[in-house]
């Protein structure tokens, strides 16, 4: 299947579909991929869950921490700040790697991502977990966004690098995506099964394979406004970081040729997309 046009793209991009409830067992799950967080993953368990109490007692909360391969006790340590589920990747593999293992691993109706040094405050997750709820499939933050706001100003380095994606993602995204890296994303618990199911990018390109998967399976996506806290300390490896993306994104393109994100008929019913493939 080819990449779907920019006008079926835009049509299905931009309007919830209506689908019946998402299935699963509590309302919400957040997965916290965490690398080198055994001195902080306890307090980032506990402002989770006491940010989001409304919805522990409203439907159910669940919080799923990825230790990927720290080796440094944040398996241990998220396990005694009682994480829900704790699940240890043998070695580093990547954020991407990480945020997949727990999407898969996650029972909620609506799952969510979000950085384990918390630079999104765990209470912004309501404003996504009410879009999914209201129809649409996914919801991302956007950094960018009118309403945005820098708790603390972006660095240089952040700033360049951030360019610097925007402009490699256009050869394989079709939609006009102002932030596809913002650390902050939620889904439908039957599209995070199916995406993540797909996914293949273990590292920084992974939130773009998911977006491209978004635009190839004619889903719906709203982007919302989020505040930051910024950090620079993500972003000293720009030129390496940079090379890695554009490595990443050719490997999505010529899978994306060869087929290795063609939806299965299964996949097609869990997306309640019908028999044709998206934008045929």
């Amino acid at each position: 299947m080819s990449r779907p046009s920019r006008a079926v793209v835009a049509r299905t991009l931009t309007a919830p579909r209506p689908l019946p409830p998402a299935p699963g067992g509590p309302r919400l799950s957040v997965v916290v991929p965490a690398y080198r967080e055994a001195a902080a993953i306890a307090a980032t368990v506990e402002r989770i869950r006491r940010e989001l109490a409304a919805v522990a007692t409203d439907g159910g909360l669940e919080v799923v921490v990825v230790d990927d391969g720290s080796g440094d006790g944040t398996t241990d340590a998220a396990e005694r700040a009682d994480a829900d589920q704790v699940i240890s990747l043998p070695v580093n593999r990547g954020k991407g790697a990480a945020v997949r293992a727990g999407m898969l691993a996650a029972t909620g109706r609506t799952l969510v991502f979000t950085d384990a040094d918390l630079s999104y405050a765990p209470a912004q997750i309501l404003r996504l977990l009410d879009a999914v709820e209201d129809g649409w499939d996914v919801v991302v933050g956007n950094r960018h966004h009118q309403d945005s706001k820098a708790l603390v100003a972006a660095g240089t380095l952040r700033q360049v690098g951030g360019r610097v994606i925007n402009l490699a993602t256009r050869a394989v995204l079709v939609g006009p995506h102002q932030d596809t890296q913002c650390g902050l994303k939620a889904f439908r618990s039957d599209v995070a099964r199916v995406i993540f199911g797909h996914s293949r990018i273990d590292g920084f390109a992974f939130d773009v394979e998911v977006i491209h998967l978004v635009e190839r399976y004619g889903l719906s996506l709203q982007a919302v406004e989020v505040e930051v806290v910024n950090s620079d300390s993500s972003t000293v490896h720009v030129a390496r970081d940079a090379l890695a993306l554009l490595a990443d994104l050719v490997r999505i393109r010529r899978g994306s040729a060869q087929g290795l994100y063609d939806l299965s008929a299964s996949d097609r019913k869990a997306l309640s997309l019908g028999d044709a493939q998206p934008g045929e």
